[in-house]
């Protein structure tokens, strides 16, 4: 009986049946069939037939009870990519609408994150657009990369594993989360955090093992105490318990700063009810018998997420003073909370995948700001704004409601309403009190904002807005208005040198070598000579050839040479890096024009509220990547238990990471932790974040900080 070989996709033919007894099984059966027959003898990394991997992906939306549709687009995504197979022939064999959600999937392979920033930005806007046109293409891939990401320890090139982890913690897992599939979502997040972190992650794994060996009963019994209160209240419910993935308990040490020892919520539990009505007296149940913590309720059935996340969350302490979270929800609400779009799109539900929905306002959104982004670093930085964020909700006076990321501020509300109310926002009322615009939001604030009669947009306020649209906007309209002083910088600048070389500018004379510089019309040549795009020695060689060699005793200053690495200056400018908070590369940083130069400051330094009035000193600015290969100063304070090896084990973690010492000092030091000051030499932020990821994993270090203040 063991030498029976198993049937490929057998096991699918039964998960489908098991929630679709009246299914196609020919349709699906001649679907695995054309998978067996196109990938043939194909085989993967990991040794396993190649036709194996599309029945796993479409296991995978098995799990999630999907239509066959979708199921069998799953078993042939791959054949038009790696096989003979063509899009004419699925469309005969299986109809056009599968052909077609192929074809999607099959471009979406085609489109890589690995390239640089320009490339990378374009291949994100095509991978939008493709998901875009039907929701399934992003279903698919989500389970295509999930079941990828579990085979990933195949692959050999360490860098390798690296690039495709870091782009499904970046790319596929928000995407998951925004369209509710929190089972892929909670899978993709763990793995990648496991390949990217492996020592963060086996640091909490063995914490969580620890803390089972000190009470393992703990779920049990607490599932045992809720069942027995909402019961006794007169409410069906369905208890279970859980421990908190990795990734979620490392998240919430690095958002609060904390330790494992100081995160009290690892467990969780969740009770499902029959009724909205019973999700609130069950609530009121368990709040009889424990005690609630008042800061730490959540009703997301009145205010849903906005992937349509529905339940009230609560925390109580347990009986032996532990925080509990405890979520509430229907049945329906569960399955959308788990399966998000696909709890829609069940096989009860038919084909209607129809995107014009509420439900999807959010990829049209960031479609929108996609396309109004003027560069490639603005696209991905805007991207991550729109698709990492908790909500808020928020009404105008009319009582519409504006939803709006965590933390957001007035201005990112004013722009939210209509562009050109941002554009004119003086001022905002929060429940009819006059607040900074810098205020941060919460549930529930009714907002008016005050209008100017002229634009009032400065540069401060991209250091405290939350949104991409108004990060967007505000970065269109402070271009707009730098163009103009390039225009008429550029313009000063060629009146001199015409004077200098005994002439007067005259422009239609100018227009005549436009197509030499390469520019479409006069304005864009001054701004291009404003901004440096034009150097002196192209405008000699073009305009004065004669001159060429002799330029370099004429305005020495106006093009002193500069290979800085920062968009957004003129060249002949000194620079320097706010030792107050030491900006990397990667992070969002802006300009301060002083007497000895510009001081270039991270966007959230505190030191810029000094200059909330003086918007004439702030400059707009960005990273060039392709500028510079330079190290920066970093300062991290780091606290560390006081025994014998840490020093040294500090110094091995950061020559892992490639991080160079350059300074060190000890202070503080008490009997059972000292504080260590390093300067370490960083690339950018994504290596910081390297560094303090290590560091903190490690048990003799009890927190790392990035230093704040002076010298």
């Amino acid at each position: 009986m063991n030498n029976i070989q198993k049937i490929p996709g057998q096991e699918l033919i039964d998960k489908i049946a098991s929630y679709h007894p009246d299914f196609d099984k020919n349709f699906v059966q001649k679907a695995i069939d054309f998978a067996v027959q196109y990938h043939g003898s194909q085989l993967r990394q990991s040794g396993e037939v190649y036709y194996q991997h599309p029945i796993s992906v479409a296991m995978i939306l098995a799990d999630l009870k999907l239509d066959i549709g979708t199921i069998v687009t799953a078993l042939l995504h791959d054949t038009i990519e790696d096989t003979e197979a063509t899009y004419e022939m699925i469309a005969k064999e299986f109809g056009a609408e599968v052909a077609h959600v192929v074809e999607g999937v099959t471009k979406l392979e085609k489109i890589n994150f690995r390239s640089e920033t320009e490339k990378q930005a374009e291949n994100f806007r095509k991978f939008l657009l493709a998901i875009s046109q039907d929701i399934r293409v992003l279903i698919v891939k989500l389970a295509d990369r999930l079941h990828n990401m579990r085979t990933l320890s195949y692959i050999k090139k360490s860098q390798k594993r690296q690039r495709i982890a870091k782009e499904t913690m970046d790319i596929y897992a928000p995407l998951a989360e925004r369209i509710g599939i929190n089972t892929i979502k909670i899978e993709l997040q763990d793995l990648s955090f496991k390949e990217l972190y492996p020592d963060a992650y086996a640091s909490v794994i063995n914490r969580l093992e620890y803390l089972r060996s000190i009470d393992s009963t703990i779920i049990d019994n607490t599932v045992k105490k809720l069942q027995q209160v909402i019961n006794a209240a007169g409410v069906k419910s369905v208890v279970t318990g859980r421990e908190k993935m990795p990734y979620s308990i490392w998240l919430k040490m690095q958002k609060k700063k904390i330790g494992f020892e100081n995160v009290t919520d690892i467990i969780a539990f969740r009770v499902i009810v029959e009724s909205v009505d019973d999700c609130y007296r069950a609530l009121g149940a368990v709040h009889t018998s424990f005690k609630m913590l008042p800061s730490f309720f959540d009703d997301y059935i009145s205010n849903p997420k906005a992937n349509g996340y529905q339940s009230v969350h609560t925390i109580v302490m347990g009986e032996k003073n532990q925080r509990m979270e405890i979520q509430i929800r229907t049945n329906e609400m569960h399955e959308i909370a788990e399966y998000g779009v696909a709890a829609h799109w069940s096989y009860k539900q038919g084909s209607n995948y129809n995107m014009e929905g509420s439900r999807y306002r959010w990829l049209r959104q960031l479609l929108e700001v996609l396309e109004s982004a003027t560069d490639a670093d603005e696209v991905l930085e805007n991207t991550r704004l729109e698709m990492y964020h908790e909500n808020v909700f928020c009404f105008t006076p009319k009582g519409d409601i504006i939803v709006l990321p965590k933390d957001a501020t007035p201005v990112d509300f004013a722009f939210a309403v209509h562009s050109q109310l941002g554009r004119y926002c003086a001022g905002a009322k929060v429940n009819g009190r006059i607040v900074p615009l810098r205020t941060k939001l919460k549930n529930g604030d009714q907002i008016e904002i005050i209008k100017a009669k002229v634009e009032t947009v400065i540069p401060v306020w991209e250091s405290f807005v939350k949104t991409g649209a108004a990060r967007a906007e505000i970065r269109r309209f402070l271009k707009s208005k730098k163009q103009d002083e390039f225009l008429e910088f550029g313009k000063n600048i060629i009146s001199q040198i015409y004077l200098q070389q005994g002439g007067e500018l005259i422009e239609a004379d100018l227009e005549t070598h436009l197509e030499e510089f390469r520019k479409k019309n006069l304005d864009d040549f001054y701004i291009a000579v404003g901004d440096g795009a034009i150097n002196k020695k192209d405008i000699y060689r073009v305009l004065f050839p004669d001159q060429e060699n002799g330029e370099e005793n004429t305005n020495p200053s106006v093009f002193a040479a500069s290979n800085i690495p920062l968009k957004g200056l003129t060249r002949d400018v000194s620079i320097n890096y706010g030792s107050c908070c030491n900006p990397l590369p990667g992070e969002r940083i802006v300009g301060i024009q002083t007497a000895s130069g510009v001081v270039v400051h991270r966007a959230e330094c505190k030191r810029l509220e000094e200059f909330v009035d003086q918007p004439e000193k702030w400059i707009d600015l960005s990273w060039d990547e392709s500028a510079s290969n330079a190290e920066y100063l970093c300062r991290l304070d780091i606290m560390v238990v006081n025994q014998k090896g840490a020093l040294a084990e500090i110094t091995r973690l950061c020559a892992d990471n490639e991080a160079n010492i350059f300074n060190m000092r000890i202070s503080g030091k008490g009997q059972d932790f000292c504080k260590i000051t390093l300067d370490l030499e960083l690339s950018n932020a994504t290596h910081l974040s390297r560094i303090e990821y290590a560091l903190k994993a490690n048990p003799i270090i009890s927190s790392v900080k990035r230093h704040r203040g002076g010298k």
